[in-house]
């Protein structure tokens, strides 16, 4: 038996894919600015019931577009965010990526105190002198430190997503 294959190049791939995401949804009606985020949590996670879950905070969409366009920094809990975030385009607004999950000095204070490397992260990411969006979607201790430097007011993120 003799398998043919077939080249594809990969952004036919992805256009097919959303295709599909938008057949298996139907019908279904989505705010037009939160529509594309939505299928991008589907087609990145393969789970159909981020189109159920996902909520948005009120203009967060727009408040997210504005901080881009005005060079804000994205703060990310794991290397794999940080590796999907299209970093040529962040720095065309001024912004860059962070991820300290694996700064040798993140491990060493993790290790002191006790902690997570995700909680400790995201006190480095307080020294950056910049306006923060903030994208949690592994690490719920990273999300804990956050609120709690909130509630403490000694930090007050621009933005925060998280999963």
């Amino acid at each position: 038996m003799k398998i043919e294959l077939e080249n594809v190049l990969p952004a036919e791939i992805e256009k097919r894919s959303f295709e599909i995401i938008t057949e298996e949804l139907g019908d279904r009606v989505f705010d037009p600015l939160q529509e594309p985020i939505i299928k991008r949590a589907i087609h990145t996670s393969a789970d159909f019931s981020y189109a159920d879950t996902m909520t948005f905070s009120d203009h967060a969409v727009l408040a997210a577009q504005q901080l881009i366009r005005q060079g804000a920094d994205i703060v990310t809990d794991t290397n794999m965010a940080l590796a999907g975030i299209n970093k040529k385009t962040l720095a065309g607004f001024g912004g860059t990526v962070h991820c300290f999950m694996a700064d040798e000095t993140v491990a060493r204070i993790a290790k002191e105190r006790g902690t997570t490397r995700a909680a400790v992260s995201m006190e480095m990411a307080t020294k950056l002198k910049k306006p923060l969006i903030f994208a949690i979607g592994n690490a719920p201790t990273a999300l804990i430190q956050l609120y709690e430097m909130l509630k403490d007011q000694r930090f007050r993120p621009e933005f925060i997503i998280g999963v």
